[in-house]
Parts: structure tokens; sequence; C-alpha cells
């Protein structure tokens, strides 16, 4: 007989919760197309194996749920991996690094003092048609990235980034790592982005910032040498053509997020 209890009513609340947590992580990482696929072949195999006991398609189906999980990491290993950074990057478990990582108080005052050397040195490159590949760490480190190529360990400054990107800089055609609001290094080898989304029209500094957003939680800017657009790559998705203002408003945003 079918007893329904609060235990059950329990148990389903927190599976709903659970549920959309997912839906809305994987909204914002861009992988919400793998969540509905999921969902609708969970959907199938409850009702044909569960609720109309269909035999043949309900065993394929279980014989398919059983090796599912190592389909999906091959077939979309990439989003996933988004999938994942988003999940161990997400703002809900920031309380947990600041416990671990003894986060000190008063990181707010200085949040902002390395957002205008930015802006300004992009305005100044973009209208020069100087290329720039800027990367900004947040909670994930770069350590690896950053060893790749030359340890600057520097103040945040317009007229330092200007001149590392300068064309006739031995460092300009690899990327610049910002971290702990310092500038750590330059040159540095990134991970391109394979996605065919990307348009045609868009070179090796677009894709390697797309790469590195789609592998770990930082923000990536490009300055186009071509065009002297700015574009600005995070949580595994590119946008273009940004206005001064624009890049402001997205770096005031990283830094208040990152200052908390």
């Amino acid at each position: 007989m079918f007893s329904f209890g609060v235990k059950d009513a329990v148990d389903i609340i927190l599976f709903a919760v659970l549920l959309f947590y997912i839906y809305r992580l994987m909204k914002e990482s861009g992988t919400i197309n793998i969540f509905y696929g999921v969902l609708s072949f969970i959907v199938v195999w409850a009702l044909a194996s569960e609720i109309f006991e269909m035999r043949l398609i309900g065993t394929i189906l279980d014989k398919f749920m059983a090796i599912g999980l190592i389909i999906l990491v091959i077939l979309f290993q990439e989003p996933i991996k988004r999938f994942l950074v988003e999940l161990g990057s997400h703002r809900r478990w920031r309380f947990l690094r600041n416990f671990f990582h003894h986060h000190k108080e008063g990181m707010d005052a200085d949040a902002l003092s390395w957002v205008m050397p930015i802006v300004y040195a992009c305005m100044s490159m973009s209208k020069s048609k100087t290329g720039a590949l800027i990367v900004i760490e947040q909670s994930i480190s770069l350590s690896n990235y950053a060893a790749s190529g030359d340890i600057i360990d520097a103040n945040i400054n317009t007229r330092l980034i200007e001149n590392i990107f300068f064309k006739n800089s031995p460092l300009h055609d690899g990327a610049m790592i910002i971290s702990h609001n310092r500038i750590r290094s330059a040159g540095c080898i990134l991970p391109v982005s394979h996605d065919s989304d990307v348009p045609r029209t868009l070179g090796l500094r677009h894709r390697s910032a797309l790469g590195i957003a789609q592998a770990t939680d930082a923000m990536a800017i490009v300055v186009s040498e071509e065009t002297g657009n700015i574009s600005v790559a995070h949580r595994g998705k590119l946008a273009t053509r940004l206005s001064s203002t624009e890049l402001e408003h997205r770096l005031n945003a990283l830094a208040i997020t990152v200052s908390k």
C-alpha cells in the first residue's frame, strides 16, 4: 500500500531545490542545453521503466543509464568542465573560502583601485590599435599559466600595461595575468577555445581569452589589433565591442565580487 509521510515530502522538496540550483548554475555557465537533454532522458526512462513497464525499451535505457555518465563526459567534456568551474567558484560558497583562507577585513577600501588603470590602458590601446590580452584571476589559481610567462610582480599601472603590449615589446604577444591587485606576469600562454560559435573574424587572442574563461573563473580582456575593439570573456561567454563605460562597469562588478 502506497504511503506518503513527512520524510517523503522533505525528500521531494530537497530534490526540487537541488534541481533548481543545478538549473541556475548550468544556465549561468552556458551549459543549460545539457541540463535539458539529461532531464528529458531521465523523464523518458522513468516513464518507460517505472510507470508503463515497457520491458524492451526499459532494458535498453537501463543499460544506457549505466554508461550514460561516461558518455556524457566524453561528448561534453568542455561544457561539463565549465559547469564544474562555475560550481566551485560560485559566490554561494564564498563564505567557506573566506573561512578557510582567513579573508581579511578592509579589502573593500582598495577593491576598486586597480579598475581605472586597466580601463585607461585599454582605452589608449584601443585608439592606437595595440593588441592586448589581460587576464584577471579570481578564486581559481592561475599559477600554472603565470609560470609560462615572465614574472613581473608590479603594481597595476596604466603606462606599464601599455609598455608591455607595445608592438616592439617581446612580451606583447602573450597574456598578462593580474593576481591579488598586482601584475603577476606577462607573455603567458593560455588554453585556446575550439568553440565553433566564435566568429571567424576574431583571432587567437579572443580564442585564448574564451579558453581561459571556460577553463577557470577568470575574466579576460582583449583589445583587437585589427579593429581596436574591446572584448571581455567571462564565465565561458565572450562579449565583444564594449565601450570604456561598459568595461568599467564589468570590472567594478568583478572587483566588488572578489572583495566580498
